[in-house]
């Protein structure tokens, strides 16, 4: 099964499947030129013009009927500076060829989500992030990278040159220009231990600012429907290195992980009054483990179960609060939800538009199983949330217009007028940048 999007008959769909869209035509360039020219050919016709990755965002903010940008040809790893410690790579790679090729190398990113299907363009575009209590998302690992932009320029930007540009396209949601190469800071191959264990709802939020400060990375799932959550806790370690067995990773990751929460979520959706049942089995079919390996393979894990998915970043300190009101909805209100609650961290960065762009940050995720009625579950946990100042992500189901970001977001204006000034005809607009940046 393929873990992109796709397309047939000349329709584009996103991997969640709630997204299709036909473009008036596909262009997959080979080099940056190619990709120029496809920009000023779009203008010529007064077509609009958007890149997309592998479709993983669940929102249509890579959605065209112009012009559509197919980046695969552009990958690889262009330059690695050993002195420097970055490394370059075209905006098409995806992460899980980075990551295998960094670690060929010697070297890796020091932090990342928890999917790596994404290419390194759009996960970063639209601030896909993993959890950390000092490191940040992908897109704050970049320290330089290459734009081009309405008019066919090629913009080369850092904190040094185009530095105003720099500090908005790291997350620049496709709105600003086509990114087509970038450079991350890399470090060393290292070393986590990963420590796996079930804990009670009550235990982890009563000590959640302990386990945040204790860890490097923290993340937990709660079991909604349950008072269980699966808790994960990643830190550096000397070594030695003790993967997970080949016969338990296939049993744990593929088929319970994937396997048997398929199945639970078919039976889920064939007979709704199941699942609180299966989620009291589910929340506890995960036992405690320890293992030790390089970073991606510690940060990520295969997700085959289809989903979509709402996620808001909150101000840290609102998280607990922001859960337990959670809970206390969802058991009052009569839904049946399956899909367990993800709770991720980052620190503070100084990206216009990260959702955690000036503040330490919470990431609280809400799921449903691809196919299954999301609005009322959605709707009612996006009312929380937006009531503790939450910024969603990107590339996830919300339904915040501009008014709402220029609000939560000190630094909004700074971002649009920066389109304004790069992208005056708005060539790269579609109709989720006109909700969420205005017109």
């Amino acid at each position: 099964m393929s873990s992109t999007a796709s397309g047939t008959n000349g329709t584009w769909r996103n991997w969640g499947g709630n997204v299709s869209v036909r473009p008036a035509r596909e262009v997959e360039p080979a080099s940056v030129e190619e990709l120029v020219a496809a920009v000023r050919g779009a203008a010529e016709d007064g077509l609009k013009v958007k890149a997309v990755g592998t479709g993983h965002s669940f929102t249509s903010i890579a959605a065209t009927d112009g012009v559509l940008i197919r980046p695969q040809l552009l990958t690889g790893i262009r330059n690695i500076d050993r002195d420097a410690m970055t490394v370059t790579v075209e905006a098409g790679t995806p992460l899980k060829r980075l990551n295998v090729a960094l670690a060929r190398e010697g070297l890796s990113l020091t932090n990342m989500g928890d999917i790596m299907e994404q290419t390194v363009s759009g996960a970063t575009s639209t601030g896909t992030h993993g959890t950390g209590r000092d490191s940040a998302s992908i897109a704050a690992q970049i320290r330089g990278l290459e734009l081009v932009t309405a008019d066919g320029s090629v913009l080369t930007c850092s904190e040094k040159e185009n530095a105003d540009v720099f500090a908005a396209a790291r997350i620049g949601l496709g709105a600003l220009g086509i990114v087509t190469a970038i450079t991350f800071a890399v470090e060393p191959i290292f070393l986590l231990t990963a420590r796996e264990e079930p804990m009670t709802f009550d235990r982890v939020t009563s000590g959640f600012d302990e386990l945040w400060a204790e860890n490097e990375h923290f993340e937990f799932y709660w079991f909604p429907h349950t008072g269980n959550t699966n808790t994960k806790r990643n830190n550096r370690s000397a070594g030695p290195e003790r993967p997970v067995g080949p016969v338990r990773a296939f049993f744990e990751d593929e088929f319970l992980s994937n396997g048997v929460f398929q199945a639970a979520q078919w039976v889920g959706r064939a007979v709704p009054a199941t699942i609180p049942a299966i989620a009291r089995i589910s929340s506890r079919a995960l036992s405690a483990r320890t293992y030790t390996d390089i970073p991606y393979k510690v940060y990520t894990s295969p997700r085959r179960v289809r989903f979509v998915e709402m996620e808001y970043a909150v101000p840290r300190e609102a998280a607990v609060q922001a859960l337990r009101e959670l809970k206390a909805m969802v058991d009052r209100s009569g839904l049946r939800v399956s899909f367990p609650v993800e709770v991720r961290t980052a620190p503070a960065d100084d990206i216009t538009l990260s959702t955690a762009s000036g503040r330490d940050t919470a990431y609280i995720a809400v799921h449903m199983v691809k196919g299954t009625p999301y609005q009322r579950y959605f709707t009612a946990a996006e009312r929380i949330f937006t009531a503790h100042e939450g910024r969603p992500h990107w590339g996830k189901i919300h339904t915040r217009d501009a008014e709402y970001f220029a609000g939560v977001y000190p630094r909004f204006g700074e971002f649009t007028a920066l389109r304004d000034r790069l992208d005056p005809e708005r060539r790269f607009q579609n109709p989720y940048l006109r909700r969420v940046l205005g017109a």
